[in-house]
């Protein structure tokens, strides 16, 4: 499983489609991550071609599709992360540690028979999602069967099933939203999706009150004993750990901190290895404490 961090974003769910047959022959552009840019950007591959970004930054960055069909690693200087296209379509992505840094890739070939992307494709524990589609004769009143892969199934079982509508088109609001690392793929016609996936940070809390911190995390999973961090933003703009802070029977603890005069922004992170297998890492909203 990929492990990776990041804030949380809304983005727009885009539809993509089964996978044709690979072409005989396949080919790897390369797209350089540099501070404010994906370079090229758009690419223009072909169906069965791969992407290949390299981080030529100083800074770290991380590649992930607004629709959920691929998303990498944090990616350190100099580091790449690879995915290849199976169905033809118009992926676009951003870079998961700054949101406003924004790719394309175009993948031309045959139409996809039928189509699938989710509404978000990482997102915080309890948070709703949802997926769409279409199928390709464009008619309403098809079945279409939707399938998931939680984490650490091995294989896909039936979820339900949805009737296209105008345009063949189709939605379905994942109730309960997902609890854990979640896979998806669609089936119509006999034809089948390519797959996209739903990644979950666990839900972290933090409260002040009268010079005591409370802090509280939540997922499918107990994290009685594992440990989280309790930082402040420095006036350059970075994250420092002063405590580290071990969770109790009810995955809360309370703790104090030792703050320096004024104002202070606090947050607590949990980072991928305590936050357990099928989850990312994650974060609490940032409080402001005043200490006079």
């Amino acid at each position: 499983m990929k492990k990776l961090l990041l804030p949380l974003v809304a983005v727009a769910a885009l539809v993509v489609g089964a996978a044709p047959a690979a072409s005989s022959s396949t080919a790897t552009a390369t797209v350089q991550i540099r501070r404010s840019s994906f370079v090229p950007s758009p690419v223009r591959i072909k169906t069965g071609d791969t992407v290949k970004w390299v981080n030529v930054d100083t800074h770290n960055h991380q590649v992930v599709s607004n629709n959920g069909s691929f998303v990498s690693p944090i990616l350190g200087p100099g580091r790449t992360y690879s995915h290849r296209f199976t169905a033809s379509g118009l992926y676009r992505y951003h870079d998961g540690l700054n949101p406003a840094v924004k790719g394309t890739v175009r993948v031309t070939g045959p139409a996809p028979a039928v189509t699938v992307g989710v509404s978000l494709p990482i997102i915080v524990y309890g948070q709703q999602v949802s997926l769409s589609g279409a199928g390709s004769s464009g008619n309403a009143n098809e079945k279409v069967t939707i399938y998931q892969q939680p984490y650490p199934q091995t294989s896909f079982a039936e979820m339900t099933t949805v009737l296209t509508t105008t345009g063949g088109a189709w939605n379905l609001v994942l109730s309960p939203s997902p609890k854990i690392l979640t896979q998806y793929q669609a089936k119509w016609n006999g034809r089948t999706s390519v797959t996209v996936g739903v990644e979950v940070r666990p839900r972290i809390r933090l409260f002040y009150r009268n010079g005591k911190f409370t802090t509280l995390v939540q997922s499918a999973s107990s994290h009685s004993r594992r440990s989280v961090l309790a930082q402040r933003l420095s006036r350059f703009g970075q994250w420092v750990t002063l405590k580290k802070v071990r969770l109790g029977g009810q995955s809360s603890a309370v703790f104090r901190l030792r703050l320096p005069k004024g104002k202070s922004r606090i947050r607590i992170a949990m980072s991928v290895n305590q936050a357990g297998a099928g989850y990312l890492a994650g974060y609490s909203p940032t409080i402001t404490v005043r200490r006079r």
